[in-house]
């Protein structure tokens, strides 16, 4: 094996991951034509609903139980950034936040001295099904930055750079790629400095086509995950679906894809390298602090529920939009 290949892994739910991402998972679900009220046009009958992950006709209800997805749950000391390829995400806070994105949209949400959030996948289409293709990226943040404010922000698809080269397409999700700049981070984030050298990546190429990645920094890390296509070829090593490849970031890296067209998500960046105690949904650096995490969480639900349930969703008809905190609304 080539000594800039670090190690091959078989993908798993979740992903594994790098300092200084700490969880990425990727949901592919073709859920059925919508019932008019946001959930499946199917019967339920046979899942374990409030928990269900065995795919099932083609898809997962997760944690809902009449409309997939997340219902209310607490986060604190990290962020999540979460990438909607395709179908929708319903988006509702305990600050009063709230949102719809999807086909491409990003929310990034940083957590940091505790949120409450839900994650629901309503399927708005009655007359056609209802596929969702979604990453949820889990990042650290530094001991400084545990408990900053909660902070979300939407990268509107329409905004997101997409670098198309010959063979290849690249959506800069975090970071840069060749001359092309991603949108500005959460203010608090890790990747919001530059020198922490954070890369997310979406990338297709096309069948027999290449790639190169450029270098990154010297001591960052770099994951390639080649979720959907035939065969791609790193270094003369041979790589099928549902792996993923560690490798050393500061070298340029010349990725191949066979017969069919790659799809791969690459993640980069400076480790934070700093102890990590976690729970769930609680990432803290020592027990002490997690242990008050939770206790905290118990008191204050970090703000409450300001919605009537917890699996809120939004009006079928509503369009993407985010509401802030500071009640600005947009619409797309």
């Amino acid at each position: 094996m080539n000594s800039t290949i670090k190690n091959i892994f078989q993908l798993g739910f979740p992903w594994q991951t790098q300092d200084p991402f700490l969880f990425c998972v990727y949901h592919l679900d073709h859920y059925p034509n919508g019932n008019g009220e946001l959930g499946p046009d199917d019967s339920l009958a046979g899942r374990n609903l409030g928990n269900d992950f065995l795919i099932k006709d083609g898809y997962r209800m997760y944690h809902g139980t009449t409309i997939p997805g997340f219902p209310a749950h607490p986060h604190r000391g990290f962020e999540t950034i979460t990438v909607v390829n395709k179908g929708f995400c319903d988006h509702s806070d305990s600050l009063g936040a709230a949102g719809r994105f999807g086909e491409g949209d990003v929310q990034w949400m940083t957590a940091g001295s505790g949120v409450q959030h839900s994650e629901m996948f309503p399927l708005i289409h009655t007359e056609k099904e209802n596929t969702l293709e979604l990453f949820q990226i889990w990042l650290n943040l530094p001991a400084k930055s545990k408990f900053v404010d909660p902070h979300f922000k939407m990268l509107w698809h329409e905004d997101i750079p997409v670098l198309k080269l010959e063979y290849s397409t690249v959506k800069i999700i975090a970071g840069s790629f060749g001359s092309k700049q991603a949108l500005e981070p959460a203010p608090n984030s890790w990747a919001s400095e530059t020198e922490n050298d954070v890369a997310i990546w979406n990338i297709k190429i096309e069948a027999n086509g290449t790639i190169t990645l450029p270098k990154a920094n010297k001591g960052s890390t770099r994951t390639i995950y080649f979720y959907d296509g035939h065969t791609l070829e790193i270094f003369g090593e041979s790589i099928t679906p549902n792996h993923g490849i560690n490798v050393e970031a500061s070298e340029e890296i010349i990725l191949k894809a066979t017969e069919k067209e790659a799809s791969i998500l690459v993640l980069q960046g400076k480790p934070i390298g700093e102890p990590v105690a976690k729970y769930g949904p609680f990432v803290m650096n020592t027990e002490e602090e997690l242990e008050n995490a939770m206790n905290e969480f118990r008191t204050t639900k970090f703000g409450g529920w300001p919605w009537r349930h917890p699996d809120h969703v939004h009006e079928i008809n509503r369009g993407r939009f985010a509401k802030y905190l500071d009640g600005t609304v947009i619409e797309k």
